[in-house]
């Protein structure tokens, strides 16, 4: 008998951000424009990156993949959420939640190795400058980028099998515009204590791991801009600096509060989810497109030559 009531859950509901009919419009509406936003910020930074040779240096080929990812981030989620909008029915097949859970824990993990190789890029042109065509070779970048993306698979592939091993039976009903792990604890009537340990664990060394990789990063940086004797240099290296660190708060806060806070379907799991996966990728473009000197003049002189022709 258990069996045959653990194989009636198929699919979940995804209650959303409202059940209000006029307010899902606006909100339609809303995350729409963020997702065209998104991805035209995003496309605009990858296409100035690879037909600007000034920028074919290590921290720009960091920046695209880092683009690229938040490309992943938004596109796992966003679309769901807009056809759930404007649907009847906000479902989402079992199979097809565990899936938005891999791709979404893949990104986010691949995405704190890659910032955290980039505070180590930053580390070594301020503090190491005479020998930083040494240390970033580009066999040693696509190294790290690689290793970056394996990392996350890895992290997202231990955490999917045990999930897959769930059984669902009784609540169907996810208080979420997306299928997150937490999120699917309460569902379970089997043992979750498998698949919790695991996330626990990976989230403590994926996210405490590099937090200590770019805070060390960042002590020895912030140790050699003092030492400079000119304001002018230490503002041109903090600045090097800052729409890094934007990024790295940004993603951190909010993954952090999410993952480490018990599931009780509180309305700030929203917020906190809905900051890393859609306002996080839609102000990361206009971070270091403002605020990137390197972006800024990359970004005219490619204007100035498609205008041209």
């Amino acid at each position: 008998m258990a069996s045959e009531k653990h194989s009636t859950i198929n699919e979940f509901i995804l209650l959303g951000l409202s059940a209000a009919p006029h307010i899902q419009a606006h909100l339609f509406g809303l995350f729409l424009e963020i997702y065209l936003l998104t991805m035209a910020g995003i496309l605009m930074i990858l296409v100035v990156i690879r037909a600007d040779s000034h920028l074919h240096t290590p921290m720009y080929f960091f920046l695209s993949h880092l683009s690229f990812l938040d490309i992943c981030f938004s596109s796992v989620t966003v679309p769901k959420l807009l056809e759930n909008l404007l649907s009847q029915k906000k479902i989402i097949s079992v199979k097809g939640c565990l899936t938005q859970i891999f791709f979404l824990i893949e990104a986010g993990a691949t995405e704190v190795c890659l910032l955290a190789v980039m505070a180590y890029d930053h580390f070594a042109a301020i503090c190491h400058p005479l020998l930083y065509c040494q240390l970033m070779s580009n066999l040693l970048c696509k190294r790290l980028v690689w290793g970056s993306w394996s990392l996350g698979f890895l992290n997202a592939l231990l955490n999917i099998l045990p999930a897959m091993n769930l059984d669902f039976c009784g609540h169907d009903s996810i208080p979420h515009y997306s299928c997150e792990l937490p999120s699917l604890f309460p569902l379970s009537c089997s043992h979750v204590s498998t698949s919790f340990t695991v996330l626990l664990s990976s989230s403590l060394l994926y996210g405490l791991g590099t937090s200590f990789l770019i805070f060390y990063s960042y002590a020895r940086i912030v140790s050699t801009i003092l030492s400079i004797s000119t304001s002018s240099g230490r503002s041109k290296a903090f600045s090097t600096c800052s729409s890094h660190l934007t990024t790295v708060l940004l993603l951190y806060d909010s993954a952090f509060l999410r993952y480490f806070m018990p599931t009780s379907g509180s309305p700030l799991e929203l917020i906190f989810s809905i900051q890393y996966s859609v306002v996080t990728p839609l102000v990361n473009p206009l971070v270091y497109s403002l605020k990137n000197n390197g972006v800024k003049a990359a970004l005219k002189r490619t204007l100035k030559k498609y205008l041209h022709y």
